[in-house]
């Protein structure tokens, strides 16, 4: 057991530059090599307590006795990881032919978490871009997506990071992302609601100012679903 805890510390960093690590917020730029681990052993700690609290005999519960420390592994290295780990490295292009047309990479898989109940946000994503002067490969929306959607949060959020991270990184005159998903927090709990979706988009620069473009990309996004 852990005398003391070691997120204390990190707190303690952070709170320097008054970082506010909301559950959406990245926080690897204040972990040290091995800081990751160290947070792991301390979920799998509180992790315990809770199925503790349970009244979940996890000592000779064979189905529950490790449980504690596979939710903690899974918590920091795998569904919230974009709290924890770097963002994916972004290889850009020139334009080299100067294309001024919009185009549409998707579906891309969401697989994120609701901050309020911890329930699973699955469905997906679009993207639609007008190019400035450089590219990046399309793989990369994919990985920027993901990166952002391993956090707790709520969807409108990220929405607006996802598509803050994709205008920063292709510096692009037009940035559009749509997220449509399913929220087990509706669908596994409460109103247990199974037909029901959110779809949320945000639009910058040219898509948010020109008319025609955005008629064009939401023309172009239905016509991709379509062909599904």
């Amino acid at each position: 057991m852990m005398d003391t805890k070691f997120s204390d510390e990190i707190r303690k960093r952070m709170r320097t530059i008054k970082h506010k690590h909301f559950a959406n917020d990245t926080i690897y730029t204040y972990l040290d090599p091995g800081d990751v681990k160290l947070i792991e052993c301390e979920v799998a700690e509180a992790f315990e307590d809770v199925l503790k609290a349970l009244v979940i005999n996890t000592k000779d519960d064979h189905n529950t006795k490790d449980t504690a420390r596979r939710v903690a592994k899974m918590f920091v290295h795998e569904i919230f990881r974009g709290r924890y780990y770097p963002p994916p490295e972004v290889t850009s292009f020139p334009n080299a032919k100067e294309y001024d047309q919009i185009y549409v990479s998707g579906p891309m898989s969401i697989n994120s978490t609701c901050a309020h109940h911890f329930q699973p946000i699955t469905g997906q994503a679009y993207v639609g871009v007008f190019p400035g002067k450089k590219v990046i490969g399309l793989s990369k929306f994919n990985r920027m997506v993901d990166w952002v959607a391993s956090r707790p949060q709520i969807q409108e959020e990220m929405t607006e990071q996802i598509a803050d991270m994709i205008e920063e990184e292709t510096e692009a005159k037009g940035v559009a992302v749509v997220i449509k998903a399913e929220h087990f927090c509706m669908t596994a709990r409460g109103v247990k609601e199974h037909e029901s979706e959110m779809m949320t988009s945000v639009l910058r620069g040219m898509f948010l100012r020109n008319t025609s473009m955005k008629t064009e990309f939401f023309s172009l996004l239905n016509n991709m679903k379509g062909m599904r």
